[in-house]
C-alpha cells in the first residue's frame, strides 16, 4: 500500500507557485499579507 504523501515538485509549482499567485487578484493579495507578515518564504 502506498503512503497518501507522493510528492512532486511540479504539482506543487503549479497549484502554489509565485507564478500563479500572482496572476490573480486573490493570489496577489496572499502575497502581500505575507510581506506584510515578514515571512521568509512567499510562497513555494
Amino acid at each position: 500500500m502506498k503512503r497518501t504523501f507522493q510528492p512532486s515538485k511540479i504539482k506543487i509549482k503549479r497549484v502554489n507557485g509565485f507564478r500563479r499567485r500572482m496572476s490573480t487578484k486573490i493570489g496577489r493579495r496572499i502575497i502581500s499579507n505575507r510581506r506584510k507578515k515578514k515571512r521568509n518564504i512567499l510562497c513555494k
